[in-house]
């Protein structure tokens, strides 16, 4: 555990530098509806991601990550080459966006699980306006019990729902991903706020896992 938190300062500053990399082109932001105060705003590649980042923008703030986190989404899922990505609490469809961002550049599909009616739909219809509901296909229902359909191999997992539930998906879902995929999940900054799922994802020897943000940790399933 100590090793856990010891590499958290470099690896939140490795992070940074990538996001950092884009350059100082965009103006300084705060949190949600900004990007921080060390993070230039995206710069859009062509005219589709332009439309999926300003519908971000304009989506409602229910229960969604920031932009930081947001934005080492869509990093993680590019860089990871993913084809197939599950997250389990769309919400409003925010983190999703995100998702989308990555996948367009990798040919890859989102698989999003939501229990409430109303924000999936609101979901729904944040894809449509950003052109992506072609590569997203949101799920209704408990996610404990819907993601029991899905089939391996997933690349890139992100978990944002019932905090005491984590441990539940990770179980579940942990031999569906591939070896060298990924298991991010939200609102865990410490082993007393989640110890069940801390403890999965640390003392396991098939795992490695680091805190990146304050919010985020990021599990690597071992090759």
């Amino acid at each position: 555990m100590k090793g856990f938190w010891a590499t958290v300062s470099l690896v939140t500053v490795l992070t940074a530098a990538a996001l950092l990399a884009q350059g100082p082109r965009g103006r300084m932001m705060g949190m949600r509806g900004g990007y921080g105060s060390l993070e230039s705003r995206p710069v859009a590649k062509d005219e589709a991601e332009k439309r999926i980042l300003e519908t971000a923008e304009q989506v409602s703030p229910v229960m969604s990550v920031s932009p930081e986190d947001g934005r080492m989404i869509r990093l993680l899922t590019e860089a990871l080459g993913a084809k197939h990505a599950v997250e389990i609490g769309t919400s409003t469809g925010y983190s999703g966006l995100w998702f989308a961002l990555g996948l367009r550049a990798t040919g890859g599909k989102l698989t999003t699980h939501e229990i409430d009616r109303g924000r999936a739909a609101e979901a729904r219809e944040n894809f449509r306006k950003a052109g992506v509901e072609g590569i997203v296909t949101v799920v209704e229902g408990d996610a404990h019990e819907t993601i029991k359909r899905l089939r391996a191999p997933i690349d890139i997992v992100f978990l944002d729902a019932d905090k005491e539930g984590y441990r539940d998906y990770l179980e579940k879902l942990l031999p569906l991903v591939r070896p060298g995929g990924l298991i991010l999940a939200h609102n865990v900054s410490g082993r007393g706020e989640n110890p069940d799922y801390v403890e999965a994802v640390t003392a396991n020897p098939e795992l490695e896992t680091l805190l990146v943000t304050g919010q985020m940790t990021v599990t690597l399933k071992k090759r």
